[in-house]
C-alpha cells in the first residue's frame, strides 16, 4: 500500500512542512514520482519506531498482520516485574532476563545476547523514561510464544534517550516475525505516550493496575476500529 504526503501528515499528526523536514533531515523513506512523494506503509512504521517519533492514533491503522496484536495478552504472558537491579543496560537486561518466562527450547543466555547486541547497535529508549529492548532479529517463530515483559527499575538508568531522561521501565519484546514485531512496537509506542501509564510505571503502581490500564486503552482502540 502506497501512501501520499497527506496520509503521512495525518498518521504523524504534523503539517506538510514537518514531513518534508523529516525527509530532508531524518531520512524519512520517500520516493518522488511525477513531482509527488510516495511512501510505503511498512517503511513508515519502521522509520517511526526506529526514531521514536510521537504518532497520532491513526498510526495504528497501518496494520500489517492478519492475527491481531494484543499488548494486554502479551504483557499478561510475559509478566510485570518490579525493582530490577543494575546500573548499565547490560546489567539491567541480565537481571530482567533472569525474571522472564521463556519458551521451551530457548535459553535465557540466547535472549540476553540478542538484546545486548540490539542495544549496542542503537539504544532502544523511546523517551519519557521508557525503553523497548528487543532482539535485532526475531528468535522465536511461533506467535503463541510471543510476549512483552515489563520491568520497572530499582534505580533509573541512562539509556541514551533522545529526551535525556533516564529510563525507569523496560518493555522487553519477543516477537515471531518482522511484521508482527512492527505491530507490537507501534502499539507499545502509542501506549507509552499516554501520561497516566507513564505515571503508573514511574511511581511504582502494582502489576494489576498497570495491566488493567493497558487493557482499558486497547479496548477503547478496538471500539474505535483500531
Amino acid at each position: 500500500m502506497q501512501l501520499k504526503i497527506k496520509d503521512v501528515m495525518e498518521l504523524l499528526g504534523v503539517p506538510e512542512q514537518a514531513v518534508l523536514k523529516y525527509i530532508r533531515e531524518k531520512g524519512l523513506p520517500a520516493r518522488k514520482i511525477s513531482h509527488q512523494y510516495n511512501f510505503n506503509k511498512e517503511e513508515i512504521k519502521e522509520w517511526v519506531l526506529k526514531n521514536g517519533i510521537a504518532v497520532s492514533e491513526k498510526f495504528l491503522d497501518l496494520n500489517l498482520v492478519k492475527t491481531p496484536v494484543s499488548i494486554h495478552s502479551l504483557v499478561k504472558k510475559g509478566g510485570i516485574f518490579t525493582g530490577i537491579d543494575g546500573t548499565t543496560p547490560g546489567e539491567i537486561l541480565a537481571h530482567a532476563v533472569g525474571k522472564m518466562k521463556v519458551p521451551d527450547g530457548l535459553k535465557k543466555d540466547e535472549i540476553l545476547i540478542s538484546l545486548i547486541e540490539r542495544e549496542e547497535l542503537m539504544p532502544t529508549a523511546v523517551g519519557r523514561g521508557i525503553a523497548i529492548p528487543h532482539p535485532r532479529n526475531p528468535i522465536i517463530s511461533d506467535i503463541e510464544n510471543e510476549s512483552v515483559t515489563v520491568c520497572t527499575l530499582k534505580n533509573p538508568a541512562d539509556y541514551g534517550a533522545v529526551d535525556g531522561k533516564k529510563v525507569h521501565t523496560l518493555f522487553i519484546v519477543m516477537s515471531a516475525n518482522s511484521r508482527r514485531h512492527l505491530e507490537i512496537l507501534s502499539k507499545l509506542l502509542f501506549l507509552c505516550q499516554q501520561e497516566p501509564l507513564v505515571w503508573m510505571l514511574e511511581t511504582g503502581k502494582g502489576p494489576e493496575e498497570i495491566l488493567s490500564y493497558i487493557g482499558e486503552q486497547e479496548q477503547k482502540l478496538k471500539e474505535n476500529g483500531r
